[in-house]
């Protein structure tokens, strides 16, 4: 058994997936990836994420950039690869340290809000909400004297036009950003950043390790707006960090207590951050854990739960899953070109990236595959096809229906390319299925790596 072989037996034996689609976190498996910020924008979700790297260097966390998911159906997440790094910026000497994103649209551009550990609180934008982006200033956003406590921005803009960002751990600090989202009004607070009180009445109360009794509030704060009320969604009660929330009648507070959100459990990593949106009549909190890595906390893991406020406006004690959300609320069309690293599942495998393919499923191996769940084959399909590269023999792909070890379908043969960037369009008969199904691809072959897969579509 090879050192893949080893992990992903590993893995297995951790999720409790055992070859179903029963498990649903945490929802990407490529990478570790952690702090969630979803943005919903004209009907997708997108999540823009930090990313833990498979080898932590100094025992502490190890980031170099921000990864970028979304989905249309809650269920299937596409990987749009390493949207940013710390090698867009080109004012500091950082190398380690991209923390806890938040990205949110304005006028048609995207403003992604970042902090670099030791540098505080930065900005990119974009024309679109996968990348690029680029430094707009030259320099960080937030100009305080306490920078080594400036990260995890979050952004909302109010109905009134008015952006405000927060930010701060072990404190919470606020500025009202000017219209053009890379500036912010001086004429407040301490030359434009405004510090909240901390608290018990705002923030809960906690026992420091001095014995003294104050608000629990840590880090990684959330701030939105749902009917007329704010939410201030954060980590609390230090570490191991469980999540709780303040609401208020004012974007500028003052904040009042509300509950737990999610209590620390046992595949939960040391730390946890949340992210909240509505989506399509639904509500989703985002969180991470460390299931994945075997309880690693610097190698944490991104997951979803969908649920319902209670009539009051209250959130509800939320449980951490391996199902998370259960039922996709849109069917996957598989007659049009279906990007390869959209999945709900997969084992074994890796994605990269490059300028003329994008980003597709890499280090596919024997046994290694990927499942998609509620894709509608409507009323019959005839064939499969799918845009592969092989620099080695190749293998071929097993498609089954709704498991792994589920009726097979039809198999690809994947011969190789001449290349692993050589890329081909093969195509195989299918059994005709009809109806709505999870579909499975399993990749066989000898030893090594098989093939590179960018895309897949269903023939009628």
């Amino acid at each position: 058994m090879n050192n893949k072989q080893a992990s992903l037996l590993t893995v297995l034996m951790i999720t409790g997936f055992l070859l179903t689609a029963s498990a649903q976190n945490p929802i990407v498996q490529t990478y570790f990836t952690a702090d969630p910020a979803p943005m919903v924008h004209d009907g997708t979700v997108y999540v823009y994420t930090s990313h833990d790297e498979d080898t932590t260097v100094n025992n502490f966390f190890t980031m170099y950039d921000w990864r970028c998911y979304s989905s249309t159906d809650m269920v299937n997440w596409t990987d749009h690869g390493a949207v940013a790094s710390l090698k867009d910026f080109n004012w500091h000497e950082k190398s380690n340290g991209a923390w806890a994103p938040q990205c949110i649209e304005r006028n048609g551009k995207f403003y992604l809000y970042v902090p670099i550990h030791g540098e505080g609180t930065a900005v990119l934008v974009s024309d679109s909400p996968t990348g690029p982006f680029t430094d707009p200033i030259g320099k960080r956003l937030i100009d305080s004297d306490h920078i080594w406590q400036d990260i995890d921005p979050t952004v909302a803009i109010d109905d009134d036009g008015q952006a405000y960002l927060y930010w701060g751990n072990p404190n919470l600090w606020y500025v009202k950003l000017n219209e053009d989202m890379v500036s912010y009004d001086k004429n407040i607070g301490d030359n434009g950043i405004v510090s909240i009180e901390m608290t018990t009445e705002a923030f809960g109360s906690q026992k420091g390790r001095d014995g003294k009794t104050r608000a629990s509030y840590t880090e990684g704060p959330w701030f939105y707006k749902r009917n007329n009320l704010y939410y201030m969604v954060y980590a609390a009660k230090g570490i191991p960090e469980y999540i709780a929330y303040s609401t208020a009648q004012s974007p500028e507070g003052p904040w009042n207590y509300g509950e737990i959100v999610m209590e620390r459990a046992d595949h939960l990593a040391f730390t946890n951050h949340a992210g909240i949106i509505g989506f399509k009549g639904n509500s989703y909190i985002f969180y991470h854990d460390q299931s994945l890595s075997k309880g690693e906390g610097f190698k944490r893991s991104v997951c979803v739960e969908q649920f319902s406020y209670n009539a009051d406006g209250s959130i509800p004690l939320i449980k951490p899953t391996k199902e998370g959300v259960k039922e996709s609320i849109a069917n996957l069309n598989p007659f049009k070109k279906v990007e390869a690293e959209t999945m709900a599942w997969s084992e074994g495998l890796k994605t990269a990236g490059n300028s003329q393919t994008g980003v597709y499923v890499t280090t596919i191996e024997n046994g290694d595959y990927l499942i998609v769940r509620s894709v509608d084959f409507g009323k019959g399909v005839k064939k499969f096809k799918a845009g592969v590269a092989s620099g080695s023999t190749g293998g071929k792909i097993e498609i089954r229906l709704n498991r792994t070890d589920g009726e097979l379908l039809g198999t690809l043969p994947v011969n190789s390319t001449g290349g692993w960037q050589n890329w081909s369009v093969k195509s195989c008969k299918l059994k005709k299925t009809k109806g709505v199904h999870d579909l499975c691809f399993v990749f066989k072959g000898d030893d090594g790596e098989l093939f590179n897969f960018d895309w897949w579509s269903l023939i009628k």
